[in-house]
């Protein structure tokens, strides 16, 4: 079984944080490329759920993409 709460309880809140201070999207890219590899190695399912919620942020898709986490295409 994954670990869904950490999205919500992890992810989303750094991934708001650094999108409200400004952080540099190349810097916030890397940050959040690191913490998706470390979610995903304590077995994270719902990284979909977060990546929807910040299809609006470049930086943040493009960290998701690094993992192989795309938005599906719709038809």
């Amino acid at each position: 079984m994954g670990w869904g709460s950490a999205g919500i309880k992890i992810f989303d809140p750094v991934a708001r944080s650094l999108i409200k201070a400004g952080t540099p999207e190349e810097e916030r890219e890397e940050v959040l490329a690191e913490l998706i590899e470390t979610l995903q190695a304590e077995d994270w399912d719902t990284e979909q759920d977060s990546l929807d919620r910040f299809m609006n942020d470049p930086a943040t898709v493009r960290a998701f993409a690094r993992h192989g986490i795309v938005q599906p295409e719709r038809t």
